[in-house]
């Protein structure tokens, strides 16, 4: 299909090789030869006028007009995806579309292991993908190559739609046979204490509490430090150590461990957990569905996410 003299089926390539900017990774992934896809790339510079992506020793840099090209031929695919060439969908019951959901591993423990059980009864034939939140995760939402990202308030793109899905307190969790601990945590015992804290990405950034600890002048004896959210509370059991973790997840585990929880000695703000889309997908209709089962299943009373 030709749209005034340009090949679309060119645009997907042109989407691939501004991503990967290197011709044997952009060969592999449209299953092309490294000559065939050299060789699109030159149709595509006769197209623009523009060599679009040129070597810079090892490396291959993109012009400033392929700068200016990556977003709005993302967003022409992903309109062309959702729009056009996505079958509409009249029984959920026989819908075979795959999610592919960013979320953190607490709130797969105390949301999505719950959900997907859920959604199956409805949905039998829907499958998931779970993604891990990385450095990288603004930049897969807004390339459109996740469906929904949930993430806190600061991690939400503004040119994008969200939706509030529910607010979460953090407490304090100690082994429940921790001497040196009563029914009430000070602040003095708090940073006394080992701490048990989660650290994510290359700058390993530490999670909500070590900010706001830093706004009072505090700084926490930090004992062990972990990659995720589900290894806090069983990293305190047996030890004098304490870890400020989500109350939902607290709760969660203090069902099955020998968990004593607590009130953290200082106010801690209230994090909310927003849902995010890319704006093309804000009509469709099985994301649409997903994500009102999502707030259904949050607001239920039964619940184990019901705060």
């Amino acid at each position: 299909m030709r749209f005034k003299h340009l090949d679309l089926n060119l645009l997907v390539a042109l989407d691939v090789l501004l991503e990967e900017q290197n011709i044997t990774r952009a060969a592999a992934r449209l299953h092309m030869t490294q000559s065939a896809t050299s060789g699109v790339l030159g149709r595509l510079r006769n197209y623009f006028e523009d060599d679009l992506l040129v070597q810079v020793g090892r490396k291959m840099m993109p012009t400033p007009l392929a700068k200016d090209l990556e977003i709005p031929v993302r967003e022409v695919l992903l309109k062309i995806q959702t729009s056009i060439t996505a079958k509409p969908v009249y029984d959920i019951a026989e819908s075979k579309r795959h999610f592919r959901i960013m979320a953190s591993d607490y709130l797969i423990s105390v949301l999505f292991a719950e959900a997907i059980r859920e959604i199956n009864h409805e949905a039998p034939l829907v499958t998931f993908e779970l993604i891990s939140p990385g450095q990288t995760a603004t930049e897969m939402l807004m390339r459109g190559e996740v469906d929904l990202m949930i993430a806190p308030e600061h991690f939400i793109v503004k040119e994008h739609p969200s939706q509030l899905l529910f607010d979460e307190q953090h407490v304090c969790v100690v082994w429940e046979q921790n001497m040196r601990v009563g029914d009430r945590l000070t602040l003095e015992q708090y940073l006394d204490l080992g701490h048990v804290a989660v650290a994510f990405g290359r700058s390993r950034t530490l999670g909500i509490e070590e900010w706001f600890m830093t706004q009072y002048g505090c700084k926490r004896r930090l004992e062990v430090i972990t990659h995720d959210f589900n290894t806090l509370p069983q990293l305190v059991v047996g030890t004098e150590r304490v870890a400020t973790m989500h109350s939902r997840l607290a709760r969660l585990y203090a069902r099955n461990l020998p968990l004593r929880i607590l009130p953290p000695p200082v106010e801690l703000p209230t994090m909310q957990e927003f849902m995010s889309w890319h704006r093309s997908l804000d009509r469709d209709p099985m994301l649409r569905w997903l994500r009102e089962k999502l707030v259904e299943i949050v607001n239920s009373p039964e619940s184990p996410i019901t705060d």
